[in-house]
Formats: C-alpha cells, sequence, structure tokens
C-alpha cells in the first residue's frame, strides 16, 4: 500500500469507526426488521444509508482535492483537524451535560413499524446527509482522502472503504436477519433497548476520544 494512502486510510477510518458506532442509524435500522417487510425494508434503508455516506464523503473529498492541490502537506489541513478535534469534543461534553433518560422512543422512531421499502430508503438517505454530527465526520474523512493527493482508484477506494466501515452497524442486523430469520429478533430487540437508553454515553465517549485524538494530531503537525 502507498504511504500517503496508508496514511489517509489510518486518518480517516477512525472518523467512519465514529459513525458506526452511533445508535442514531442503528435502532431504525433494527425497528424496520419488525415490519411486515423486514428483508426489503431493512435492504432498503441500508441502500439509502450508504448512499448517503457516498454522496457526503465524495463530495467533501472532491472539494478538498482543489482547495490546495499543489501543497503537499496543506497547513489548512493541520487547523481542520484542530478544529473538528475542539468540536467533537464539545460535541462530547454537551451530550453529557444534556443527556436524558429515554423512557419513551420519539414518536417518529415508533412510526417505524409500519414502514414501506422506499420510505425507509429516503429517511436513510435524510438522516445520513441532514445529521449534522454525520456530516461533520463523513464530511472531515473526505477532507482527509481529498487532501492527500492520492491516485483516483486511491481515493474511490478510500471513499469506499470508509462508507463500508460507516455502514458496518447498519448492515449487520439486516445480514444477521437475512442468514437467520425471527431467531436474531430477540438479542436485537435487547441491543435496541440498550442503545436508546445509553444513546447519549456511548456517543459521548466516542466523540472524546476522536476529538482529542484529532486535536492532538492537529497540534503535533503544526510543529
Amino acid at each position: 500500500m502507498d504511504t500517503a494512502w496508508g496514511f489517509a486510510l489510518a486518518e480517516a477510518l477512525p472518523l467512519a469507526i465514529a459513525i458506526a458506532a452511533s445508535p442514531f442509524a442503528i435502532v431504525p435500522a433494527i425497528l424496520l426488521l419488525f415490519t411486515v417487510r423486514p428483508r426489503a425494508t431493512g435492504g432498503a434503508f441500508l441502500a439509502g444509508w450508504l448512499l448517503g455516506l457516498t454522496v457526503i464523503t465524495a463530495a467533501a473529498t472532491m472539494l478538498a482535492s482543489v482547495l490546495d492541490p499543489f501543497a503537499e502537506a496543506p497547513e489548512w489541513a493541520s487547523w481542520a483537524r484542530i478544529a473538528l478535534g475542539v468540536l467533537l469534543i464539545g460535541l462530547a461534553v454537551r451530550k453529557v451535560l444534556r443527556r436524558k433518560v429515554v423512557t419513551t422512543p420519539p414518536a417518529w422512531i415508533a412510526r417505524l413499524k409500519d414502514a414501506t421499502p422506499s420510505r425507509a430508503f429516503v429517511l436513510a438517505v435524510v438522516m445520513a446527509v441532514a445529521n449534522p454530527k454525520i456530516l461533520l465526520l463523513a464530511g472531515a474523512a473526505g477532507v482527509i482522502i481529498g487532501a492527500a493527493e492520492l491516485t483516483r482508484s486511491e481515493t474511490a477506494a478510500s471513499v469506499a472503504a470508509v462508507v463500508a466501515v460507516a455502514s458496518l452497524t447498519v448492515a449487520l442486523p439486516v445480514l444477521l436477519y437475512v442468514v437467520l430469520g425471527d431467531r436474531v429478533l430477540g438479542p436485537l430487540g435487547k441491543a435496541r433497548d440498550w442503545l436508546n437508553r445509553h444513546n447519549a454515553v456511548v456517543m459521548a465517549v466516542v466523540l472524546l476520544v476522536l476529538g482529542v485524538a484529532l486535536l492532538l494530531e492537529g497540534v503535533s503537525a503544526l510543529r
């Protein structure tokens, strides 16, 4: 693997892992498996999620690639990491301070039991492109890839890797249901309830760790 490509993936994939660790899309993906057409509805949600993440990451990659195409190690990229790190730390603190005990799910979550495949697809795309944290993380991964001066094939492979890793936790329940059927609904239901209860803490830990890492990395690169 080319050194620049390896470094780009090493920096971008933690952002994809942060997206994957968010209960934001995992809970709907599980709930859709309790609908009348679980395979079709769950598969449509996964397809929409993949599309939304691909659009965000690819757009950010293209934007970053034209910002400073001749700089070997653009200084703005280091400042961008610092800014992103500070922002993620702030979001983590905000998550903890504003956390609430979830007793009942939001109304839109409750309505998912009647979702159709087409509605699930649209919902997933909207959830990907309209959520600030997803936009921030996927966009930052795209910026890292675009700033790395990779070949076209390396860039495409990097975007695909980020999207694939970020979608693992959405894909897993769907694939488990395809393979095992209704037997997985019990364990998935328990996982859904746990994620609902601990949503804020899970996201706060992920954002804090990632934010500190990016902040230190950006400061180190400026020395």
